[in-house]
């Protein structure tokens, strides 16, 4: 460990955790020692007499079953795994070249080399010990420039931390720029190699586990007894050792920082502006592009491919963003990687896993999708799917088919129906009266169905609406019409996902059998097992509102009808997700007229907009 004052400061806040663990030890050892000493006393004939004979008797059993508590504990915190992030693991021979710059950056700020790299399909990177036993052996064969290289020396030395890189730092920067992000980073080995600051680390983090192992849902009464006493041991330690480990974490964080001053200082400044740059991209791709997919069943397979094409698309768009297209001429950080197509996919799976909890591996509802026919296969598929999932709702409340000399006469799903059905007829959709009765907007519901002359329409009697509750807050505001549809809405998706949510063990079965090869170069990391219902990890987004649901599901529609009345195609947008293309050209925003039809039940604009596009709402769709 080098002589910087945050190593300094690190090591001495590592002796206070340290301090603390032997406290604990003496405090589990003092009933034996206080026993010991009455035994010896006995046997020496110097403590003798009924009171001693008293305390012997009391305090022998008492000291037992302390050290067996003590041993239990100490067992259960040694043997228990730590938290280990998900990861693609990236061995040598996929990336010789990511490898090489990685020693050479360590070599210049005479660290030890971090003992392997694997990537997160996020935007940050870290190191991460995976020395505890149950994460595995260590690799056969190192080179002799990594820490713990040879057969046996990581029973010797302590072995480095992995490192973990963001994958979409690889495919956004240039070799420059990662390996000037990366220098605070690879500086961290120094203080981490420290034997007080490794053994305190090892310490935090066996307490933070055994605080895992005993809020495991057990069945068994003794068990689940035995280990809330083992928790309660852990939390009280952490809570002591809490502050000091991260003042620690502090300590190591600012002496990696000061040792990197010297590597890259001037080219690590403009290589931060990438990082947020990164960051925003990656967001807006996963929440408007990856999303939409991950919700049908399919995952794209180029996510990181996907952030240079949306920040390119960004730096088009933004002036302050002017400069950053030049830099892609420069040579990219994923040309170090052998195979980036593979590692790509990988780490697309692993974030659809992360973030909306789909299944480890491909499987026939799980298969992924080329951005290249991403419009045709996500984009139509859903805006078909969820047109007409709207129908099925509407055909539920028994609302007629669309009325006119135009409208067909076969009953065939049109966007006529949708716009006559929530159109507000005259005084219904004053402000004082929306969304405040719901069976009010029922008795219309039946009003609608009736024919006004002709023969009688055939329609299926109606559900009764579904119960308003606290839920629907974010309907207020619109016509009962719509609050009624939108809550229909809600209940339907909630109902298809809920039956279609497999099992986790049906899934741990599929993505078992649809696993990739353990020998390609970029194969999930097999011990990255995580519940599955703790999935996703970290969600994208809340869930979406009644309103929303309602939106998004008339916006589906209009661009059905765009597409099979005015030739209107499917289109991708990086920043924005599906839109759709008339003669090449994104449409405008639907989105005010959208919402004045919902809250005010006026289809004037939503009307005008359709008659400027050429758009037919009285000709069928084709749904799915």
């Amino acid at each position: 460990m080098g002589v910087e004052a945050g190593a300094q400061f690190a090591r001495a806040r590592a002796l206070v955790v340290l301090r603390i663990r032997s406290r604990a030890m003496a405090v589990a050892l003092l009933p034996a020692a206080v026993a010991v000493i009455l035994l010896a006393g006995a046997l020496s004939g110097r403590l003798v007499g009924p009171g001693w004979d008293a305390a012997r008797w009391f305090l022998t059993p008492v000291a037992v079953l302390v050290l067996l508590a003590a041993a239990g504990i100490a067992l259960v915190v040694a043997r228990a795994r730590p938290a280990m992030s998900p990861t693609v693991p990236i061995a040598e021979e996929a990336a010789p070249d990511l490898y090489r710059m990685v020693r050479d950056l360590a070599d210049r700020l005479e660290v030890p080399a971090p003992s392997a790299i694997a990537l997160t399909p996020d935007c940050d990177s870290w190191l991460e010990d995976r020395t505890h036993p149950a994460h595995g052996p260590p690799p056969a064969e190192e080179h002799d420039d990594i820490a713990g290289a040879g057969k046996h020396a990581h029973r010797r030395h302590p072995v480095a931390p992995v490192l973990v890189i963001g994958s979409p730092f690889l495919w956004w920067m240039r070799v420059g720029e990662l390996r000037a992000v990366l220098a605070p980073v690879v500086a961290g080995t120094g203080p981490s190699a420290h034997p007080d600051i490794a053994a305190a680390r090892r310490f935090v983090r066996g307490l933070d586990a055994a605080v895992a192992v005993s809020s495991a849902p057990r069945r068994d009464p003794v068990s689940r007894a035995v280990l809330a006493g083992v928790g309660w041991v852990a939390r009280l330690l952490l809570r002591g050792c809490r502050l000091h480990a991260a003042e620690l974490e502090r300590g190591v964080a600012a002496a990696a920082a000061e040792r990197a001053q010297a590597v890259d200082y001037g080219l690590r400044i403009v290589a931060q502006e990438q990082v947020g740059l990164a960051y925003a991209g990656w967001d807006r791709l996963l929440t408007r592009v990856a999303l939409p997919a991950w919700r049908m069943g399919r995952w794209p397979s180029r996510l990181d491919a996907g952030v240079v094409a949306a920040l390119t698309e960004l730096s088009r768009r933004d002036r302050l963003a002017e400069g950053f297209a030049s830099r892609l001429g420069e040579r990219p950080a994923c040309d170090l990687l052998e195979e980036p197509g593979a590692v790509d996919e990988s780490a697309s799976l692993l974030a659809a896993r992360l973030f909306h909890g789909g299944p480890a591996g491909p499987g026939p509802d799980w298969s992924p999708v080329d951005w290249s026919d991403y419009p045709e296969e996500v984009v139509d598929r859903k805006w078909r799917i969820d047109a007409a999932r709207l129908h099925r709702v509407l055909d539920a409340m028994g609302v007629r088919p669309a009325t006119g000399p135009a409208a067909p006469a076969t009953g065939s799903p049109t966007l006529s129906r949708v716009l006559d059905h929530l159109t507000d007829p005259a005084g219904e959709g004053s402000p004082t009266q929306r969304c405040t009765d719901p069976s009010r907007d029922a008795s219309l519901t039946h009003r609608s169905t009736e024919p006004s002359g002709g023969a009688p329409f055939p329609a299926t009697p109606p559900e009764p609406p579904p119960p308003f509750d606290d839920d629907e807050e974010d309907l207020s505001g619109t016509t009962p019409r719509s609050a009624n549809l939108a809550a229909r809405l809600s209940t339907e998706l909630s109902r298809e996902e809920a039956s279609a949510a497999p099992s986790p063990s049906a899934s741990a079965t599929a993505s078992t059998a649809a696993s990739p090869a353990a020998g390609s170069p970029a194969t999930p990391d097999p011990l990255a097992l995580w519940d599955d219902r703790a999935l996703p990890l970290f969600p994208l987004q809340p869930p979406r509102t009644a309103r929303e649901l309602l939106a998004d599901h008339l916006t589906a529609m209009i661009c059905c009808a765009a597409m099979d009345t005015a030739g209107a195609t499917p289109g991708l947008d990086w920043l924005d997700g599906p839109t759709l293309l008339h003669n090449g050209e994104r449409t405008a925003d639907l989105a005010p007229k959208i919402l004045t039809l919902i809250e005010e039940g006026d289809p004037t604009p939503l009307r005008a907009w359709l008659a400027e596009l050429g758009i037919r709402p009285e000709k069928p769709v084709r749904l799915v």
